[in-house]
């Protein structure tokens, strides 16, 4: 039976509700911060549970508040109960102390969003496209973790896989307007990232009115690490509004080797398609354009020039809390393939 105020913590008590709790009610530190399951753990070392039978001291109390201070620090979130006590104080903070741990599991769960002590790697893998081509250029990738709990504890510490695209090739002699069509994509795109519960993009410069595939909630920006599985879903479709290039679009999928918690490998496949129609079928290619035009018009203007593909992840780093930080130990390019008619 839990303790009310006024009572004497048992060290049954202190453990079950503060340290390891993993059940229904206010999670302990242990499984918040420790190694957890699925929505939490940070992969920190655990504190050890006070022997029954023994005084739950101020020292262990400070432990416990230290703990999740490191925590918060992480989190960015305001704690209530953790001041430092000394032998002798009272510890009338049961309300107060199991709100903070709320908090805590929340965040964590949530994937630590308003964490701040993070890096971006650089460029982990840059996938270029063979040449200039004016159906598609598709590219998986995957990265890879040392085990399930890494991958949980990566994600669960704010961790984030980003995709970025860029072009360094032209399609023609100069820059065709499908490459511009596809730059107003790719500063649309900005910083594409998986997190643990959902994904995001930056939309870095970009002044046209790109939208969200159809509307419909196959493409969803919702989807995160802890929402995906064996099979592709699709996260976003980034569709060109200029009425010339329409069909146009930047596409990101994802899955997993296994359902999370087990997983150890994420691949994701971004396609930049041209022209598109539905989600899932290509259109006959833009030939305008041919080797046998008279018309001093560059053979290669319906074409996009070369693109690339870049994968980077975003790490915690242990400049505000944390002991032991996650990140992947290896990535791969799994396909890259063009179509060019």
């Amino acid at each position: 039976m839990g303790y009310v105020a006024g009572d004497k913590i048992s060290a049954s008590d202190y453990n079950s509700q503060f340290l390891s709790n993993t059940g229904f009610g206010t999670k302990g530190i242990n499984h918040i911060a420790g190694e957890g399951e699925l929505y939490h753990g940070l992969g920190q070392t655990p504190l050890n549970i006070v022997a029954v039978g023994q005084e739950v001291t101020a020292t262990q109390w400070n432990s416990l508040f230290t703990f999740m201070d490191n925590v918060a620090n992480h989190t960015n979130d305001t704690l209530t109960s953790t001041g430092q006590r000394s032998s002798g104080d009272l510890i009338q903070i049961k309300s107060a102390l199991e709100s903070d741990l709320d908090t805590l599991a929340t965040s964590v769960q949530n994937g630590c969003p308003n964490a701040t002590a993070l890096t971006t790697s650089a460029a982990q893998q840059t996938t270029a496209a063979s040449g200039r081509w004016n159906v598609s250029h598709i590219v998986e990738q995957s990265v890879s973790f040392n085990g399930p709990n890494d991958m949980r504890w990566f994600f669960n510490q704010g961790g984030k896989i980003q995709i970025n695209v860029t072009r360094t090739g032209n399609g023609g002699s100069a820059a065709t307007q499908k490459d511009q069509a596809i730059d107003d994509l790719i500063d649309s795109l900005g910083d594409f990232k998986i997190k643990s519960q959902s994904s995001e993009y930056s939309n870095d410069g970009s002044t046209n009115t790109n939208t969200l595939g159809d509307g419909s909630s196959a493409y969803d920006l919702n989807i995160g690490f802890y929402d995906l599985t064996t099979s592709y879903q699709t996260i976003l479709i980034l569709r060109q509004d200029w009425q010339t290039y329409e069909f146009m679009n930047i596409k990101i999928e994802a899955k997993l080797n296994a359902a999370p918690g087990t997983a150890t490998t994420m691949t994701v496949r971004t396609s930049l398609l041209d022209p598109f129609i539905d989600g899932s079928s290509v259109a006959t290619a833009d030939n305008t354009y041919t080797a046998g035009n008279t018309a001093s018009v560059d053979q290669y203007a319906n074409f996009v020039g070369v693109t690339n593909v870049v994968l980077k992840y975003v790490k915690a780093t242990t400049a505000e809390g944390l002991t032991t930080v996650y990140e992947p130990f290896t990535t791969a390019v799994v396909s890259n393939n063009i179509i060019a008619v």
